[in-house]
């Protein structure tokens, strides 16, 4: 039973190069695998029927070589058969001494068995004669005295089968040719050894079988040198990807620089020409009121009544700037009311109309979606004011089965308008960014009657519906 108690290991994940290495090679491995076998499958089966074809070729050579030896025979003996009654004991007597001084080379011989299985004639394996061979069997079990005599009552015929070489004592592959002499009951034959042809088909398979090993070895090698290569490719690859990433990775960490020193910027003049100035008025007019209270002159009332004024548009201008950085109406009453007020205040401060529509979403949005839609709305009515000249902005949000979203149209002067391009500016950029990071698309369209912003978010941003109404309200 495992312990418990020992600590689970985790699997290493592959990195990035790594699966790309993995799905390049796995299938080339496979491919050149498949290719191997098939062309081993093929390659053997081509050579088998060749060798077959040229091994049949040999055993018909022979076959006209035994033909020829046993036509030398019948012409021999022919005068004494064609003559001889079928139990002329001395015409029988005079064929198997003609029949065993016919011999030729050092093996070879003719031999004869009457249907009984007694041999009559073997001048080269003497201890052969007279005696019963009907039951012998060769050393694959095969009765070849039987198969012998069978052949030679049908008419003739050859017979393949191992047998004893006479000038070498041991056992090899013997071809024989047999016909029968019916009136007589003589199977008569002769054969030679074949050990020639199985050497020369020994040598060919050989030698076949040593070309579909180098060709196995070849593809093997082929295969090795385009992993190689894939490694290669893949690792500079890698390295160029790597170089690129570190190279964006600087980019993006110093826009996040740029970014956050830009805000802090923003947020340090706020402060300075905003709050900073409403402070040192309200200082001052405390001050006078405090020696105008020492002198007993009048008009302290009037001091202390315009210092709350002031510490009423200083809190305006605190919760105004909190605002920007981030909303509170975008957690606690949702997108919707987040960018209808957003809308209303950009109205307010630039005097240009601006048109707010929504749908009532069935599902919330995450809470990731809806800060990338509000910067995203941010942003662009941000560009409006500053470069746009526009009189008009319309400001759509609305849900489809896609998922959310986000229009703002303008009648401005388009970003050709303002010597812009339509991509290059650190806040299109990060509109861009904040959508793309999460799988959605931002689009850009500008034409000299205006600019069209378009952020779309796939459905997976959307939460599940909500059961009360007033909770679907913040979505």
């Amino acid at each position: 039973m495992a312990d418990a108690s020992r600590p689970h290991r985790k699997r290493p994940a592959l990195s990035y190069g790594q699966k790309v290495f993995l799905v390049a090679t796995v299938p080339l491995v496979l491919a050149a695998s498949a290719i191997a076998l098939l062309v081993m499958f093929q390659a053997r089966s081509l050579s088998e029927r060749e060798i077959r074809f040229m091994e049949l070729r040999l055993l018909e050579a022979k076959q006209a070589e035994l033909v020829n030896y046993m036509s030398l025979a019948r012409t021999a003996i022919q005068h004494i058969y064609g003559n001889a009654a079928p139990d002329d004991a001395t015409a029988k007597r005079e064929v198997a001494q003609i029949l065993a001084a016919m011999t030729y080379g050092d093996d070879g011989f003719f031999f004869v068995y009457d249907y009984a299985g007694n041999n009559i004639v073997s001048p080269k394996q003497t201890y052969l004669i007279n005696k019963n061979w009907y039951d012998a069997e060769d050393r694959n079990g095969g009765k070849v005295v039987q198969e012998l005599i069978s052949r030679a009552r049908s008419g003739g015929g050859y017979h393949r089968y191992p047998w004893p070489q006479p000038s070498t004592g041991e056992t090899a592959q013997m071809y024989s040719y047999v016909i029968g002499f019916q009136d007589w009951q003589w199977a008569l034959g002769t054969g030679i050894w074949i050990d020639d042809v199985l050497a020369e088909v020994a040598q060919v398979r050989a030698g076949t079988e040593a070309r579909i090993q180098r060709t196995f070895v070849f593809i093997i090698l082929i295969t090795l040198a385009a992993l190689f290569l894939v490694f290669v490719s893949g690792l500079m690859l890698n390295l160029r990807e790597r170089r690129l990433a570190d190279a964006k990775l600087k980019e993006l960490t110093q826009r996040i620089f740029d970014t956050q020193e830009e805000e802090r910027g923003r947020v340090a003049r706020e402060l300075h020409d905003g709050i900073s100035q409403i402070l040192v008025g309200i200082r001052y007019t405390l001050e006078l009121a405090a020696r105008r209270l020492k002198t007993g002159k009048s008009g302290v009332a009037d001091g202390i009544a315009s210092s709350s004024t002031g510490l009423n548009d200083a809190i305006h201008e605190v919760r105004r700037i909190s605002r920007d950085l981030r909303p509170g109406v975008l957690d606690d009453l949702g997108l919707g009311p987040a960018l209808k007020t957003l809308v209303e205040e950009f109205s307010k401060r630039t005097e240009i109309e601006a048109v707010f529509e929504t749908v009532v979403f069935r599902n919330r949005l995450a809470d990731d979606a809806k800060t990338a839609l509000y910067r995203v709305a941010q942003e662009a009515l941000t560009n409006i004011e500053r470069h746009a000249q526009a009189t008009h902005v319309r400001m759509k949000l609305y849900g489809s089965r896609r998922g959310a979203n986000l229009t703002i149209e303008d009648n401005g002067i388009g970003l050709k308008g303002t010597n812009q391009a339509i991509s290059p500016g650190l806040g299109l950029r990060n509109m861009a960014e904040r959508i793309e990071h999460l799988d959605g698309t931002l689009t850009i369209t500008s034409s000299a009657r205006g600019t069209r912003v378009e952020a779309r978010l796939p459905l997976k941003h959307m939460l599940p519906p909500l059961e009360s109404t007033e909770e679907r309200k913040t979505a």
